[in-house]
Formats: structure tokens, C-alpha cells, sequence
């Protein structure tokens, strides 16, 4: 299982935001990003990876790709659905998969959808406010 975890010293107030993706650039492009906005990340490559790091790492919030080696996006959808202390994370589905997989992954318990390349200030306003509904996360500027 390849994970990477990219934290400075943390504040208590920081979320962790999992980014599971198989492409390499993408996951090191999109943590710089959340970094730099306050959030720690880890990451993951593959499905099977995602849902084992999903349970250790209990993060506040899941950036998933739906074409992942070793269970598809919708794979770890589902699996995430099924365990209880998993299912209350909000999964923001970025894939470069068409449009017509937005319905699906909503259906699937997904609470977002993007293309890829995503427009960064709207997915980080995403991100805000569903860790805002989900956790009451304010981060760290209240």
C-alpha cells in the first residue's frame, strides 16, 4: 500500500483531507494546494488503499478519482457507505471520467462533483463548506 502523508506541525484546528488519485502529479499538485490552505492531507493511489487509510486515518474529508487500479472510484463509494464511522466523511468525487458519471457518483453517496482540471477557488469553497455541514469545521480563520 503507497501513502503519503504531507502535515507540517499541526495545529488542532487543522482538517486532514485524504486525496486518493493514481496520478502521481495530481496528488502532490492538489495536497500543495490544501497545504497551503491549512489542511494536512494524505494520500492515497489506489482503491483498496483508500478505504484501509480511510479507517486509520479517520480523515475529515475524501477528494476520490473514480478510474483507480484496485477497485474503482464507485468501489470505494460503496465500501465507505457500508461501514458506519466511515460514511459520515463527505467524499468530493475530481475525475477526469465525462460529465455523465456526475449522477452516478451523487447517487453513490459522492457530495460533489468535478471535472478534471478542476477551477481551484470553487473546489476550495466545496471543500470549506462541506467540511462546515459535516464536521462545523471553520478552520482556522474563526
Amino acid at each position: 500500500m503507497e501513502t503519503e502523508s504531507y502535515s507540517e506541525r499541526k495545529p488542532i484546528n487543522r482538517a486532514k483531507i485524504m486525496v486518493v488519485d493514481d496520478d502521481p502529479h495530481v496528488r502532490l499538485g492538489l495536497s500543495w494546494r490544501l497545504r497551503a490552505n491549512n489542511y494536512d492531507t494524505v494520500n492515497v493511489c489506489d482503491g483498496y488503499s483508500a478505504i484501509a487509510m480511510a479507517q486509520k486515518e479517520k480523515p475529515h474529508l475524501i477528494i476520490l478519482d473514480l478510474g483507480l487500479p484496485a477497485g474503482d472510484g464507485f468501489a470505494v463509494l460503496k465500501h465507505l457507505q457500508d461501514y458506519p464511522a466511515l460514511s459520515v466523511i463527505p467524499v468530493i468525487v475530481l475525475t477526469g471520467w465525462d460529465r455523465d458519471n456526475k449522477r452516478r457518483s451523487l447517487e453513490s453517496g459522492a457530495v460533489a462533483f468535478f471535472q478534471k482540471p478542476p477551477d481551484n477557488a470553487a473546489l476550495l469553497e466545496v471543500i470549506r463548506a462541506k467540511l462546515q455541514m459535516a464536521w462545523g469545521w471553520r478552520g482556522l480563520d474563526s
